[in-house]
């Protein structure tokens, strides 16, 4: 049985099965969508521990993660680093052209990339690829255009649903629950 806690059948397996690159939108998928900004004009953004596991996961199974947002920020390029991402576009308006440069640079067809997005700039990217998806909370006509929606709102574990559909359909995540303990942790508490 899979771990993931949602019924995943037909289309979007089939459309995850090929994936080589998935593209995230930042602002509204990998956060909540907020900003948070000081009276010093620094900008904060809140990123979900889950999402960034799915994705160091998905990394480690062989499949790309590029980061393509419309805002500019060193919490994104920081985050990018930590999570093991090397391909980050930012202050990018024109998703579709970052998405067809990425498709390029790796030599890969538009169905073997998926495109997480939750607002309108996002769906000519989305459209072009062969795996389209929105977060829970995205804007309704995204949502509509979309090949799969997740359960979770962006910021809030989305894009773990994400990185578990792609390596569920590739047969790649119910071996990560299939290990055995390889170590106990230390147990400190009472």
């Amino acid at each position: 049985m899979t771990p993931l806690a949602c019924d995943l059948r037909g289309a979007p397996l089939e459309r995850a099965r090929p994936v080589r690159l998935l593209c995230l939108d930042v602002d509204g998928v990998l956060t909540d969508g907020r900003l948070f900004l000081s009276e010093a004009g620094e900008e904060y953004k809140v990123f979900h521990t889950q999402d960034g596991h799915g994705i160091k996961m998905l990394i480690a199974s062989g499949v790309m993660v590029s980061l393509i947002t419309g805002r500019a920020s060193a919490a994104v390029r920081r985050r990018a680093e930590e999570l093991g991402i090397t391909h980050v576009v930012q202050g990018c308006q024109d998703k579709l052209v970052a998405t067809e440069a990425l498709l390029g640079e790796y030599g890969l067809q538009p169905a073997q990339a998926a495109f997480v997005g939750d607002d309108v700039i996002d769906l000519p990217a989305m459209n072009r690829v062969g795996l389209s998806i929105s977060v829970a909370d995205g804007h309704p006509f995204v949502r509509a255009q979309a090949h799969w929606v997740t359960r979770n709102g962006g910021g809030r574990g989305a894009v773990r649903e994400v990185c578990e559909l792609i390596m569920h359909a590739q047969g790649t995540l119910e071996r990560l629950f299939d290990l055995p303990n390889r170590g106990a942790c230390t147990w400190a508490g009472g």
